[in-house]
């Protein structure tokens, strides 16, 4: 996980110290690290070594499509198992703006830290931990993209991206402009469209959102978990349009069926080096 720190924290080579006087960390960072003191919610405790990076998410939609197991499975590699409610499987499709990227111990610069993120993932289990499988990312900065192909083995990909807002509604568009990666573009509308729910334990919604790690395979075939911490999502019911979405198309996945959909305004995360599950 060295190479993420390096990417990173060869830009933010100051202290967080020093630039604090300047106001450029704004909340974020006080926020990042507030959310160690909220851990009740959290399905098992969190790990004993140090986190290794802080973001903080603006604006995200969770759109999700229920998918027959036998469509995702064949796509989730070994010994990773698709973790499936009520005999479903979903697709989530998941826009973003990351804000206060840095590594542990640096600051978020403004331009570095600030850009916006669609990836596109279901979910897994592995050893009764369930958690996050990321089939792509896409990100509008190069530096991060490297960062995390690096250090966390994801399919990043560098796109074309916007952000605008309308009052409260969104404007998201993505296009991919990698070359390391199949075509894929995103163009929605979006708006939280009710007041905060308050999931129950065991709702639909806590089920996708409360998910505190994600996965991947090494060359060995060996599953690696990256522990994630935040606080428990602040959730609100969603309306959207798209008007172009073949994130899924890479994966001969039909998302014909009317999406779930919800929003959140902002999350803090804290998240920990990749380490054998």
């Amino acid at each position: 996980m060295g190479a993420v720190s390096r990417v990173l924290g060869a830009v933010t080579s100051v202290t967080e110290a020093a630039l604090a006087p300047l106001g450029l960390l704004a909340d974020e960072v006080p926020r990042q690290r507030a959310a160690l003191r909220d851990t009740a919610h959290r399905p098992w405790p969190l790990p004993s070594r140090p986190w290794l990076m802080g973001q903080t998410w603006y604006d995200l939609l969770f759109a999700h499509w229920a998918v027959a197991p036998e469509v995702l499975r064949p796509l989730v590699p070994p010994p990773l198992e698709l973790d499936v409610r009520d005999g479903r499987a979903w697709l989530g499709v998941t826009p973003f703006r990351v804000g206060g990227l840095r590594s542990r111990g640096t600051p978020p610069l403004p331009w570095l830290s600030c850009f916006p993120e669609l990836n596109v993932r279901t979910y897994v289990d592995f050893g009764g931990r369930p958690g996050i499988y990321f089939f792509s990312l896409d990100a509008a900065r190069v530096a991060a993209v490297v960062a995390a192909r690096r250090g966390y083995r994801l399919p990043y990909f560098h796109a074309e991206m916007t952000i605008d807002h309308e009052n409260s509604k969104v404007s998201y568009a993505s296009t991919r402009i990698a070359s390391s990666g199949p075509p894929a573009q995103f163009r929605a509308r979006y708006a939280p469209s009710g007041p905060r729910l308050e999931p129950e334990g065991e709702s639909l919604e806590r089920w996708l959102a409360e998910r505190y790690c994600l996965y991947v395979v090494d060359e060995r075939g060996r599953a690696m978990r990256g522990e994630i911490h935040h606080p428990p999502w602040p959730l609100q019911p969603a309306k959207a349009s798209f008007e172009a979405n073949t994130m899924a198309a890479p994966l001969a996945v039909e998302l014909r069926s009317e999406p779930l959909l919800h929003y959140s305004a902002r999350q803090d995360v804290l998240i920990w080096a990749l380490a054998p599950a």
